[in-house]
C-alpha cells in the first residue's frame, strides 16, 4: 500500500483504509457531492471530486463547490456506494405506482383563486 501527497502522484493501493475500493490503479476514488443553497432547500447534486478519504473529499468539495459561498451544507458519498435503477428495467421497477391511479394530480380539483403552475 502506498500513498503520496495531493500535489504528487496519485494512490496506488486496492483499497482504501476506509474499506473503499480504488478506481483504477492511478485515482482517487471519487466521491459524489451534494450542497445546500440555503437553510431548508433541499441538497442538489452539484458534482464530483477525487480524494483519499472522506475529509479529504470535504475539504476538496469545498473548496470547488463552495468557493463563492454558494452553499450552507456540503454531503459527499463515495460514488461506490451508490446503487441506481437500470433503465431496462424501467417498467417493471415502476409498475407498481402506475396502479395507483389516485395518486396522479388529475383527481384533484384545484379551489378557485390558487395559482397551478
Amino acid at each position: 500500500m502506498s500513498t503520496t501527497d495531493a500535489t504528487n502522484v496519485p494512490y496506488t493501493s486496492d483499497t482504501h483504509a476506509d474499506g473503499l475500493a480504488v478506481t483504477g490503479q492511478t485515482q482517487w476514488p471519487l466521491w459524489e457531492v451534494f450542497t445546500q443553497a440555503g437553510k431548508g432547500a433541499p441538497h442538489e447534486h452539484a458534482g464530483s471530486v477525487h480524494a483519499t478519504d472522506a475529509e479529504h473529499a470535504m475539504q476538496n468539495a469545498r473548496d470547488v463547490y463552495c468557493r463563492r459561498g454558494e452553499a450552507v451544507s456540503l454531503w459527499v458519498v463515495p460514488a461506490s456506494a451508490i446503487v441506481a435503477s437500470v433503465p431496462g428495467d424501467a417498467g417493471p421497477f415502476f409498475d407498481p405506482g402506475n396502479d395507483k391511479a389516485y395518486r396522479h394530480p388529475h383527481f384533484y380539483k384545484v379551489p378557485l383563486g390558487v395559482r397551478v403552475f
